[in-house]
């Protein structure tokens, strides 16, 4: 039975102000784990001398965990709600970045992947639960432009992630040390992520969030409902949003696993100028967000999915057609077309399900795995033909994106509202 949590009038005028506040502080905490992650692939490919497609096991591991725990994770709001779902979270992540302790003392791949498993297992159900409690913070039509914001604190966090690694975890790779010096570099940040994360996880415990269920201002329902009876699977713009959610996460993964890589190809002689130029492409992001959420005043989200999507795809195909600064920097501002895609996709795939809306965010987030299956294909295309050619793979992404802008989002519904 659905019950109406907070009537509308009340819900207008609330202030959610201290509560968005800390969501977005989640935000920027699994931005910047995500982008670490995927900074680590150019550390395991000379610690444990993989090639392209090996060393993307590292984001593939971290977004299976999506597949896994995607529903069980929306299962677990339901249960316990958005805020406790939140400190859970949390503490599995704080157990996921000890894990890295005994891998690196073991100089072991295999562990080295369990930990990242772990840790993913966690950001996979904060984000569960973080993504539609922003989104429903407020009305939603102002959830999309809501949403983005917080993503730009993603990005910040995102943005932080290639700089600590580049001068601090990878400097020793690239000067050729020893497999075992080269693992417990990872040490010393993890146990601090490790502390940063319990801190977080108290705080987040100690701070009063209002308990606001999915069925307030989208779409209240009643015992009887046809809603309540419909299966979330025959929304096709969720379903079609998961879609989306999987080639963008796939192709922004894959474009930040290899920036390093692709640009030292390109003439950069030194790791930590490649890293900056993967700084360079979360900058891109974050400032690509914080627009975003500004301009939507004015723009639609679908809208401007599509002309982001048409731009991705302008934009790698200069890449993979010139060389040098020239490549490298059309790379580095595909960050701007990716800025505002997975908020957009993720609002607009949640629009109009009312009480379904957190089973809807759990079928959304199982799209996150295109983050592991994308750049393994990426990484196996790459070691073949090489790291330009394979750009085909993140073309495809943008395309559906921009189809997804033009016609896949609307929502459709068999029953009446």
């Amino acid at each position: 039975m659905a019950t109406r949590s907070t009537p509308p009038a009340a819900a207008s005028s609330a202030d959610y102000t201290v509560p968005f506040i800390t969501v977005t502080a989640l935000f920027a905490i699994f931005g910047f784990l995500a982008s670490l992650n995927n900074t680590l692939v150019a550390k395991l490919e000379d610690t444990f001398r993989l090639s392209h497609g090996p060393a993307m096991l590292a984001p593939g591991v971290w977004f299976f965990a999506y597949l896994v725990f995607s529903v069980p994770s929306a299962k677990l709001i339901e249960r316990v709600g958005y805020k406790n779902t939140m400190v859970i979270s949390l503490f599995i992540m704080v157990l996921g970045a000890l894990l890295f302790v005994p891998a690196a003392n073991m100089v072991s791949f295999p562990f080295t992947l369990t930990a990242i498993f772990v840790l993913a297992t966690g950001v996979c159900a904060l984000q569960t639960s973080a993504n539609p409690y922003v989104s429903i913070l407020g009305p939603e039509h102002s959830a999309p432009a809501r949403l983005t914001l917080a993503q730009a604190f993603n990005s910040l966090g995102s943005l932080i992630a290639p700089w600590i690694a580049a001068h601090y975890i990878l400097t020793d790779t690239s000067r050729n040390a020893t497999s075992r010096t080269a693992a417990h570099m990872l040490e010393g940040p993890y146990i601090a992520v490790a502390g940063t994360l319990f801190l977080l996880a108290l705080a987040v415990l100690f701070t009063h969030l209002p308990a606001i269920t999915s069925t307030r201002a989208f779409r209240p329902a009643t015992e009887g409902d046809p809603l309540l009876g419909r299966s979330i699977w025959s929304y096709p713009h969720t379903v079609l949003g998961m879609v989306g959610i999987f080639f963008y996460v796939g192709l922004e993964i894959a474009l930040a696993a290899i920036t390093i890589k692709f640009c030292q190809a390109q003439g950069i002689s030194t790791v930590e100028t490649a890293g900056d130029m993967l700084v360079g492409y979360y900058l891109c992001m974050m400032i690509g967000r914080f627009l975003g959420s500004f301009i939507m005043k004015w723009i639609k989200a679908e809208k401007l999915l599509a002309v982001l999507g048409i731009l991705g795809v302008i934009l790698l195909l200069v890449s993979m057609s010139t060389h040098g600064a020239v490549a490298i920097w059309s790379l580095v501002l595909c960050g701007i077309a990716n800025s505002v895609m997975y908020p957009n996709i993720f609002a607009l795939g949640i629009a109009e399900l009312g009480p379904l809306t957190s089973k809807g965010s759990g079928v959304l987030t199982i799209g996150n795995v295109g983050g592991g299956v994308i750049p393994l294909l990426f990484g196996a295309l790459a070691d073949k033909v090489g790291i330009q050619y394979a750009f085909v793979i993140p073309i495809v992404g943008y395309i559906y994106v921009a189809y997804y802008g033009f016609s896949g989002y609307k929502p459709r519904r068999a029953v009446s509202a």
